[in-house]
């Protein structure tokens, strides 16, 4: 394994989110934080800014949102399995995901996707748009 570099000690957090294989790509996290998916006390942040050992970001990719604790830093991108080393999801985080996919897989969005709507549930849905037909 590589020695640690002092470059390791300061790491952008759009390149430690990229690290972490939270974004596939470092764009795609950069694109992220500045659109406000990502959080650190509250706040939005900026790409340039360094996280450090113990900071906690609020994540929001998708319908996921988590809260990581940094435990370690790379600019490095590796397996999945040394890139879950990075960091540690709260336990509340992960209770209110797993909720969070059990009512999406109930289905207590009110959508159900189970095909194409039947010729009732298309007249209900003209219905509630106020066309009187199909156009």
């Amino acid at each position: 394994m590589a020695q640690k570099s002092e470059e390791d000690d300061k790491v952008r957090l759009d390149k430690w989110l990229w690290a972490a294989r939270f974004f596939k790509t470092r764009a795609l996290a950069k694109a992220a934080i500045e659109s406000g998916k990502v959080h650190w006390r509250g706040e939005r942040c900026k790409p340039g800014k360094e996280p450090r050992v113990g900071d906690e970001f609020q994540i929001r990719a998708g319908l996921d949102e988590r809260t990581v604790v940094v435990l370690a830093l790379s600019i490095v991108r590796r397996g999945a399995p040394e890139a879950q080393a990075l960091y540690a999801e709260t336990e509340a985080s992960i209770a209110k995901r797993e909720a969070a996919a059990a009512m999406r897989k109930a289905g207590a969005l009110g959508v159900s996707t189970d095909g194409k709507p039947s010729k009732k549930q298309r007249r209900d849905l003209f219905k509630f748009r106020g066309a009187s037909h199909a156009d």
